[in-house]
Formats: C-alpha cells, structure tokens, sequence
C-alpha cells in the first residue's frame, strides 16, 4: 500500500497571499481526513511575521478530532516552537534543512550545519516527550542559486537527520525541475545505504514531471509520497517554483497503476472545492478540474 502525507493545510497554504481563517482551515483538514487521508500536516510553529498564513496553529490543532488511523503533524523549526507544539498537544513533528548552502541561508537564515546543530536538541526533547518526528530536505536534485545539488551532500544531511532520530526524510524537488534520471541518481544512490521506508518523495511540478518523478520513485521501491489537494502551494524562498504534486492527481495515477491509496477521488476534490471558495481562485489540479467538467456535464440535462 501506498502511503500519501497530505501536506496542502502547511506547505500548501503557507505561500497564498489570502490568509485562510482558523474555521476554514479546520473545515478543509476535516475533509481532507473524511477523503480518506490518514497522515496530514496541519500547521507549524514558526513566527507569524515570517510565515502570516500560519498563525493560529495550535487553534487549529485543538480544534481537530481525534479520529482512529489519523496522523495530524505540524512543522517545528526550533525549542520555541516545540514547546507551543507540546502544549497543543499535537504527535507528530517535522524539522526541515536543505541540501544547498544558499537555499538554507535565503529560506532559515542559517547554514545546513547550524540548523542541524539546532534540531538535536529539539528532536531529542520530541523523542523524550513520546512523539514522532519526520525530516525535510529542500532542493535535493536543483537548487534555483547553485544549481544541481551533489548526491553525496544530499545523503550526509539525510543520514544526520536520521541518526537524531527522525523516522523518515522528505526529499524535496523544491522546484520542481527534476526529471526521472535525477530520481533514479539521487534516489539510488540514498538506497545503497537508506532503506526504502526511511524515505519519502515531495515533488513540485513546475515542468510537468512530479508524476514521472514519482513513478520513477516507485520503480526504486519509494512507498511514501508528499502531495498537495489540489495542487495548493509552492515555496516563497524558491523563484518559479509552482504549486506541490496535487494530491487528486497522484491519487488517480496510482490508482490507475493498481495501487491502494484508501482515499476517495471524489471526496478529495470536494475538500480541494472548500479551500476553494477560502482562496476564491480556481486551484491547478487537473483531476479537480476534470471531476467539476464532468459534475457541470452531468447536470447540464437536468431540469
């Protein structure tokens, strides 16, 4: 089985001009988990004044349910942060660094060795407090300052995170400009030493490949993957980089390939409609589109 981390409510929300309120938020999270979505990051504790749009976190955290199967997770960029993390009362937890120098310095403002420098401490008191953590790492195969990112500077930031503890690493396409080759490179090359389950895919589709990234991730044995309802997001601190992987999108390719996701297609364009009508803009996922061409064809002999 396919496992998909739903990462719209965070990474999806935290570049939109529009600031979603804390209602909206919780209806869209709501949704995303009746669809069937079973790990969701629902927020991060990062200062309002960098990143507005997720303000409010731990309301949004305390106002969701606890539901049998359902992960609900939210990003942490240090000791502060952790601690409003812990009083919220939330899980799960992620850290994130880059592979490139420069991408770390425009989007932290701290180089790759000083935030992983930071997190340990910060992972230490998760792990003590009985929580899970996940690692992110930004501009795995292109960076959009320094250009194709080295394989083996890619496995030392992977392998520090998991030797503090983390149980799996996101790698990030964060610009969305890797092609399959790149996956199999990169990708492979983590393998010889990372297992499989320690890894997960976070795809951007600025060139159109995230999907023929993805597959050729699956063809590595990469069961985990990052996407966006509605194909929601894009990184702030990346030039040109478009909205994440869509999760309607994902969804009906590995479904098409034979693989379980245990989410409803149509569910999930209903939760993309909700953040919709917060945003009041059309959202780029063609599986969204095509199931609302199809909804207005359907009731267009009615009478």
């Amino acid at each position: 089985m396919i496992r998909l981390v739903e990462v719209g409510p965070r990474d999806g929300l935290q570049n939109e001009a529009t600031t979603v309120g804390v209602e909206q938020k919780v209806a869209f999270i709501n949704a995303l988990a009746a669809a069937g979505e079973r790990d969701i990051e629902v927020g991060a504790f990062v200062h309002p004044k960098w990143v507005p749009q997720m303000a409010g976190s731990e309301d949004v955290i305390k106002a969701l349910p606890t539901l049998d199967g359902v992960r609900w997770s939210a990003l942490v960029p240090n000791l502060k942060g952790l601690e409003r993390a812990l009083a919220c009362g939330i899980r799960r937890i992620a850290v994130f660094t880059a592979a490139s120098e420069t991408f770390n310095q425009k989007n932290i403002n701290m180089s790759i060795q000083a935030s992983l420098d930071g997190y340990r401490p910060v992972v230490h008191q998760a792990l003590q407090a009985g929580l899970s953590v996940r690692g992110y790492v930004s501009t795995v195969f292109v960076c959009p300052y320094e250009g194709d990112v080295k394989k083996e500077r890619v496995l030392e930031v992977t392998q520090a995170l998991l030797d503090m503890g983390v149980d799996e690493v996101s790698l990030g396409d964060t610009i969305g400009a890797a092609a399959p080759n790149d996956i199999e490179n990169t990708v492979g090359y983590l393998l010889e030493t990372v297992p499989p389950q320690r890894l997960a895919l976070h795809c951007h589709d600025t060139y159109g490949t995230a999907l023929a990234n993805v597959v050729a991730g699956l063809n590595l044995g990469i069961r985990t993957f990052d996407a966006s309802a509605g194909g929601l997001g894009g990184c702030p601190y990346a030039p040109g980089a478009s909205g994440n992987l869509a999760t309607e999108d994902l969804v009906y390719l590995l479904t098409r390939m034979g693989f379980d996701t245990g989410i409803d297609l149509d569910r999930l364009a209903q939760a993309s409609g909700v953040m919709e009508a917060a945003l009041g803009r059309q959202l780029p996922s063609r599986q969204l589109q095509r199931l609302r061409q199809l909804s207005r064809s359907s009731c267009a002999g009615s009478p």
